[in-house]
């Protein structure tokens, strides 16, 4: 509270006082002081808390100043790292048609000068022999001479312009392939407007020329590659896909090779057995709903399995007939009815009950299924119980059983 504020607090208090003491009425002192005393405590603790919240707004304000400081020198020098990483990045990659594009410069500035001087020269020369008549040879001389100027400086800044064009397409094609370390001719004959053929053309001068230090083509030569790193991925990539495809190739030929060792018989019933596996697949894309569509997704791989046993055991072909001739049948029927009901807008009692009965049928289908997985394996079973105890007998005879360890 400033001295001149407490100077007139104090005089309130004397005056006020004062007049109690004249007038000898004490009744409302006391309050006349105390009301005086509470403005001026109203006053100071006013002044405090505006001073408060102008220092917390001039700390804020400073905060922020120094965060939006720190963030825009951080913004900078993270901004100019990463363009000294593209400095060195392109330093590697690309030239600076510096020399080139001064010569273009030079040529389409030399051949214009000439040009306009011989020009001119030409045209004097030439107005002069059609108003005088002459002819003679020297005019001629001067007149062929002049032409033959014009036409040399005419190739000039043609020379001196085309230069500067691939110097300009240059910038572009570096610009577009310098994001991706790759791009595709049509891209870039999009951007430049020039035709695949002319683009394509072009990349193979720069890429002599060494305006692209590490550029290539790649095989189809559809696509600039701009760096060895990015070119020799490329190159995995196509010896990946051609092993890929040269095994591809390979497990065909030993899939026809298989299918020519099996009688035609069995051909025909995994054929079937194929069909069949198609339908139910379709059946379980067609019918919504979690529980049923697991039934079904472990029937479809119940009867994948048997036919791969099939596959792998052509003898196995007796134990499946009556799964061919009646239980496949069957069963894609009931797949094919409890989707019709299923589409139906109302589910009444019987479409209810029917689906009901058809879902612990295809519970019923799968335990049988899986006995029948279970039964092509018999022989199998029957094989490597026979080797073990011939094994076990051998063992024994050698002296080599578990009971002569112990």
């Amino acid at each position: 509270m400033p001295n001149q504020d407490w100077e007139k607090l104090g005089e309130e208090i004397k005056r006020t006082v004062q007049d109690a003491i004249d007038s000898q009425d004490f009744n409302k002192l006391n309050q006349t002081i105390s009301n005086t005393i509470n403005d001026a405590a109203r006053s100071v603790r006013s002044g405090l808390r505006n001073a408060g919240d102008a220092f917390t707004n001039a700390t804020q304000s400073a905060a922020q100043e120094a965060s939006k400081r720190v963030t825009e020198s951080v913004y900078r020098q993270t901004e100019q790292k990463n363009m000294a990483m593209q400095r060195n990045i392109d330093t590697q990659l690309y030239i600076k048609p510096t020399s080139a594009k001064v010569g273009g410069i030079l040529m389409t500035v030399l051949g214009s000068c000439i040009g306009v001087c011989s020009g001119t020269v030409l045209l004097i020369m030439l107005i002069y022999a059609l108003l005088t008549g002459d002819f003679s040879g020297g005019i001629l001389f001067t007149l062929i001479c002049m032409g033959i100027v014009l036409l040399v400086t005419s190739g000039l800044i043609g020379k001196g312009i085309a230069k500067l064009g691939r110097v300009k397409r240059f910038h572009l094609y570096r610009d577009e392939v310098r994001r991706t370390g790759y791009c595709e001719v049509k891209r870039l004959s999009e951007l430049t407007r020039k035709s695949p053929k002319k683009v394509l053309k072009d990349l193979e001068r720069m890429i002599k020329d060494r305006w692209f230090k590490e550029g290539h083509l790649d095989g189809q030569r559809t696509c600039l590659i701009a760096s060895n790193e990015v070119y020799a991925k490329y190159q995995e990539m196509l010896e990946a896909q051609r092993i890929n495809a040269e095994n591809e190739r390979i497990r065909k030929e030993e899939e026809a090779k298989a299918a020519e060792s099996v009688a035609p018989e069995v051909q025909t019933i995994l054929k079937e057995g194929n069909d069949y596996i198609c339908k139910i697949h379709e059946c379980n894309d067609a019918i919504p709903g979690i529980e049923i569509s697991a039934k079904i997704s472990r029937m479809e791989e119940l009867v994948d399995r048997i036919f791969d046993r099939v596959e792998q055991d052509p003898s196995s072909v007796r134990g499946i007939r009556r799964l061919m001739d009646y239980y496949l049948p069957t069963t894609v029927k009931l797949l094919e009815a409890y989707d019709e009901l299923d589409k139906q807008p109302v589910q009444g009692d019987n479409i209810v009950s029917s689906k009901r009965e058809i879902e612990k049928t295809l519970d019923t289908l799968n335990a049988a299924f899986e006995k029948l997985l279970d039964d092509l394996f018999e022989r199998t079973a029957w094989d490597v119980s026979s080797d073990i105890s011939v094994l076990n007998t051998m063992l024994a005879q050698e002296g080599l059983g578990q009971d002569d360890f112990s």
